[in-house]
């Protein structure tokens, strides 16, 4: 199974610090927000690697390399200025992954979940991982019923976590080039009831601004989770 990591984005909300660094290549814990990613990749089996870059990810490609380093096989997908979204970027992406079902994951989040677990949802057209929600985003994405992703309002919502198993099928009707972002391609899947999805209770960080950084800093500083 090969691994995705959603690295395009401008950053915007953490700027000045995004301004000349890529947002994955900050540092928390002692190493850039996308080693965590790898560093969790390799220990779980995975060795391809795809990751898109659009702002400086010239710096991206340049500290990461072909992967080695993790015993890992990087390939990048380079994107235009201004990037083409989540859903564009991976339709983009997908020469480069195979036929077969793939793990995405956001390159500016952490998270503990065991993405070993992915191997087993590879039969899923689109399995998400849902989160409680932070105090940032308290409305939430979607309910769940069982283990069946669902439009849901005010309490028993949950947020997407930014880590998914997704079958190139799902991307199918993506133009290539197009900027699109993911959220039409799950509401489809929600209203054709194809859309699954399950609850992770472990730690969970969206890094999106630089006093969240600074918090997940710390904390990993203090006792680093493996």
């Amino acid at each position: 199974m090969h691994a995705f990591i959603l690295a395009a984005g401008r950053g915007e909300r953490m700027r000045p610090l995004t301004d000349h660094t890529p947002k994955p290549l900050l540092p928390a814990g002692g190493k850039p927000l996308i080693v965590w990613h790898l560093e969790r990749l390799a220990a779980a089996g995975f060795r391809d690697v795809v990751i898109n870059h659009a702002h400086l990810g010239s710096q991206i490609e340049a500290a990461l390399g072909d992967g080695s380093a993790w015993g890992l096989s990087i390939r990048y997908s380079p994107e235009p200025p201004g990037a083409l979204e989540t859903a564009g970027g991976i339709a983009q992406a997908l020469p480069l992954m195979g036929d077969a079902p793939f793990l995405v994951v956001n390159g500016d989040i952490w998270c503990d979940w065991d993405v070993r677990r992915a191997h087993s949802l590879a039969g899923r057209l689109a399995h998400l991982l849902m989160v409680p929600n932070p105090a940032h985003h308290a409305s939430g994405d979607f309910g769940l019923e069982g283990e069946r992703v669902v439009f849901a309002h005010g309490e028993g919502t949950l947020t997407y976590a930014g880590i998914g198993v997704f079958s190139p099928a799902f991307f199918q009707d993506v133009p290539l080039g197009t900027a699109m972002k993911l959220r039409p391609l799950l509401d489809d899947a929600i209203r054709q009831g194809t859309l699954t999805g399950e609850r992770h209770g472990g730690r969970w960080v969206d890094v999106g601004t630089p006093e969240r950084l600074i918090e997940l800093d710390a904390e990993l500083r203090g006792s680093a989770p493996q």
